[in-house]
Parts: structure tokens; sequence; C-alpha cells
């Protein structure tokens, strides 16, 4: 039989879930406690707004909830305090001692203490602790989505300017001024044709083997043996006579006046002005600007008006203005005086003068419809070569052997060597032609839109760089008010779990003098804080 001093030492364990359960269940605590606990509360709110200053009652009052443990505490510390106020029958006069007494006697009545501190357990442990708990972590999370996305905006704002320092080296600018060195760039054009021409004359040897080949082709058909093939007649005609105007390579003759076009955005144009005629009679023969001046000073003076005496015919009344023609089929027309002779040399040379304007002004690489054919031509001309070496390296090539014992000498002694050197200079110039330098270049003459256009995408890739530093500035803020509250919490959470943790343990001192000091434990996820 277990005796009653054993009973005494058994254990009360208490999940504290069920703590205020298990203390009404046992009429520890009136099920109406909360409203005793509201009148409790007042006294405490009203007592509060009169205290001494004393440091550890500062400290009580701050940051926590006010239980009964701490009116107890409070107590004993105004007892020091207020030691002067005592009565030689051992009751105080302060009315702070008076009202936190009697808050003490309102808890301890019906056990308001006991119910309260119950329900501040697991409030505590089931939702305040775990709340502070998800904030810190939302805050740690915070930090870690902040510094993914400080190096994704730094890896972005890097990558947009390599982008913009890769396309400014392309185009062969510096990216300061984008717009002016983008119009500077139209200068070096001239330059990089006449290399490209002077480069072209290499091609003759591959020209000519192309056209030999095809002669002989033709030839061997019945096809065009007395004709003369003549292939890639562009790259053809730029081995012969360079990078000339699309006026001379369509006409075959060289102009006396280039008008060029004016360069996008309001440049220079690159040719002298066309030459304007003038018809001011006033005598000045002299001028420097090219214009033809059909004065008369140098004639005999003509009647008011000027007018053109047509000898003996009849030119009507004064009145009629219109010329009589008469019956006569043909007419000589007389001018007298030297000034009609200026006007047939003026008139002879107006129409020999041969001006290239619009697209005729043009160089053949400038002009897209011939740089087109040029780099066709150079395709060809590659594709020819590169089937032929195919050709001259295979192993067993019976039928062509067969074929080319009639083909001329310059077809029969061409090595595969001398096939391989003719490839490189057409590549290389294939290759200048269609980089993406070029193919800028050349859109920028052409269109003003497109310079204003260009300018804008490296200008956005500069823009979006700047964005995406200013987003990193900004979630680098982001994470320092995160990494500061996170900061901020962390302390009040490790006051809760140890404000909850004494709690625990006067309840279970305060549950163990109610049965004769047994062992109370308190039970739960309580004990894993």
């Amino acid at each position: 039989m277990v005796s009653q001093q054993d009973i005494q030492k058994l254990p009360i364990d208490i999940h504290y879930n069920k703590l205020l359960d298990w203390l009404v269940d046992r009429r520890h605590c009136n099920r109406q406690w909360q409203a005793e606990a509201l009148v409790v509360r007042e006294k405490i709110n009203a007592a509060i707004q009169d205290m001494p200053e004393v440091q550890e009652i500062t400290q009580l009052l701050q940051g926590t909830y006010i239980n009964y443990f701490h009116c107890i505490r409070i107590v004993e510390l105004l007892k020091v305090s207020e030691a002067n106020t005592k009565d030689i029958f051992g009751r105080y006069s302060s009315q702070r001692m008076k009202d936190w007494q009697e808050v003490v006697r309102l808890y301890e009545k019906d056990n308001v203490n006991l119910a309260e501190g119950a329900q501040l357990l697991t409030r505590n442990v089931n939702y305040e602790i775990p709340a502070v708990k998800r904030q810190i972590a939302k805050y740690k999370q915070t930090q870690e989505e902040c510094v993914k996305k400080e190096a994704d905006f730094t890896s972005q704002a890097r990558l947009e300017r390599e982008g913009f320092k890769t396309s400014c080296k392309e185009l062969g600018i510096v990216g300061k001024n984008i717009r002016s060195e983008l119009l500077a760039l139209l200068k070096q054009l001239p330059g990089i044709h006449q290399k490209l021409a002077e480069e072209t004359k290499s091609l003759q040897p591959a020209i000519d083997f192309y056209s030999a080949f095809v002669q002989f082709l033709l030839s061997s058909s019945g096809d065009g043996s007395k004709t003369d093939v003549s292939m890639v007649p562009m790259l053809r005609y730029l081995t012969l006579h360079g990078n000339t105007t699309v006026y001379q390579w369509r006409t075959g003759e060289v102009p006396t006046v280039v008008v060029e076009p004016g360069l996008p955005g309001g440049g220079e144009p690159g040719a002298t002005e066309e030459p304007q005629i003038s018809w001011d009679d006033s005598g000045d023969a002299a001028g420097g600007d090219g214009e033809i001046s059909w004065g008369d000073d140098g004639g005999e003076e003509q009647e008011e008006g000027g007018e053109i005496d047509w000898g003996g015919m009849d030119t009507g009344g004064a009145e009629d203005d219109g010329i009589d023609w008469g019956g006569n089929a043909v007419l000589d027309i007389t001018v007298e005086g030297s000034g009609a002779d200026q006007s047939q040399n003026g008139a002879s040379a107006g129409a020999d003068s041969r001006v290239a304007m619009g697209t005729d002004a043009l160089s053949l690489f400038d002009h897209k419809e011939t740089r087109d054919q040029i780099i066709n031509e150079l395709r060809e001309l590659s594709g020819f070569l590169a089937q032929r070496l195919v050709e001259m390296e295979g192993e067993n090539n019976v039928v062509a052997e067969t074929i080319f014992q009639s083909a001329p000498q310059e077809l029969q002694m061409r090595s595969l060597e001398e096939i391989t050197d003719m490839v490189a200079p057409v590549d290389t110039i294939l290759d200048q032609l269609t980089t993406n330098r070029m193919r800028q270049l050349y859109m920028l003459k052409a269109s003003p839109k497109y310079v204003d256009r260009l300018t804008g995408n490296l200008q956005q890739k500069l823009d979006q760089a700047d964005k995406m530093l200013a987003r990193k500035r900004i979630t680098i803020e982001k994470r320092q008010e995160a990494l500061q509250d996170q900061r901020q919490t962390e302390p009040k959470l490790q006051v809760i779990i140890k404000k909850t943790k004494e709690l625990k343990k006067q309840m279970e001192g305060e549950i163990s003098k109610r049965y004769n000091d047994r062992p109370v434990n308190v039970m739960g996820e309580i004990n894993l804080l």
C-alpha cells in the first residue's frame, strides 16, 4: 500500500496548454475569473501612475505584461522606499503602498493570479513567441533576398556596361559624346573605301581565272565559244577603276561636278555645291562662285526691254506682244553684239557639263545597290574558288581530268596552292565589308533617324546600368533596415522567453503550495524554449 508520504513525493505533471482548465476543474479558480481580472487591471493602471524612482521598479514596469508576481516584487521594493511612512501599528500611510497591497489582495482573491498566469503561459508559448520568431525569420529572409537581388543588380549593371563598351569598341567610339562620335565615324568611310579598293586589285587573278573557267565550260558545251564571258563585272570594274562614283560606273564618263548628299544630322556635304546660273544683266561678268553671267556689257546698247532684232520681219503693232512667224518654215535668227557670243559659249558649256547628283554622286561602296552587288559577287567568287578547291582535292576525279585536257594553259597550270592563295584576299575583303561595324556605318550614313536610334540604344544601356545600380542601393537600404529590425526584435524575443520561463517556475511554486509542496511540473513545448 502506498503511504501518504509516498504520495507527497509524486510529482504533479500538467501540460501547459491544459493548465487553466486544470485549475478551473479543481476549483482553484472561478470560471468568471476574467471579470475579476479586469478590476485588477484597472487598479494596476491607476497605481503605476504614481511610482517612486527606483531602478528595479522601472525595469519591472517596462517591456512586459505586469502580473501577480511583479506586483509582489513591487510591494517588497515599496517596503524599502516607503519605510518612513510606517506607523506604530506596522501599517503604511503611503497611498502607493496601499494601492499595490490592494492589487495583491484582489489577485489572491479566488486565485485570479493563478488563472491569469496560466493564460499568460499559454498565450506566450502558442502565440507571442512564435509570432516574434516568424517576424525575425521574415527579417532574415528579407536580407537573404536582398543579398541575391544585390548580386543580380550588380551583374545586370555590369553586363549593360560591358555591352555598352563592346558596342562602342565595335563602332570605334569612346562613348563620351555618342552622337557626335557616331557622326565623326562617317569621315572614316572614304579612307576605308580607298583601302578596300586598293585591296580589290589583288582579286584580278581570281577574277580572270573564274572568267576563263566559265568561258571554257561554255565553249566545251557548244555555247558561247566565240563570246567573251566576263564574270563578276563589278569586281572587275573596281580592280580597273577603283571606287568611282555611281555616275562614272553607270555612264562611263567622269563627272565634272559631284554634289554629294549632306551627312545625317546636319553634317557638311562632302562635295562642292551645285553651280548656279545668274541671269543678272548688271554687267558684272566676274565672279568667284562659278556662276555664269549672261551680262550684255560687251554688246551694243539695246532698246528698253532688251528685245531681239528679227531683221526685216514684221513684228506687228506696238500693242501686239506676240511673235508673228509669218508663213516662213525656217527663220534665220541673228543676235547682234558680243553678248550673243557669250550666251552661245555659256549654253555650250552648260550642255557639256556632267553633274553627278543624288545617288549618282555616291561612291560604289557608299551606294547600297552597288555595295550589295559587290558583296554578292565576292560571295560568288568565294563560292567558286571553294568548290574548285574541293574538286581539285578529290582523289579519283577522272571525269574532270578528261574534261580539262583540252582546257587552256591558264586553267591547267593552276595548282592547289595558287587557288588557296586566291581565296584569302576574297574572304578578307568580304569579311571587312560585312562586319557589324561597317553595317552600322552604312546605316548611319543612309538614315539620320538611325543615328538617333543608335544613340538612343547605346544611351539606354548606360541608363539601364544606372537604373540597376539605383535599385541595388534601394535594396541595400532595405536589407540594412531588415537587419536593424532583426537586431531590435531578437532581444525582445529573449526577454519574452526569459519571462515565460520565470512565470513557469513561479506558477509551479504557487500550485505546489496548495498541494503541500508536492513537486509540480508544467509539461509541453514550454520546456523547449
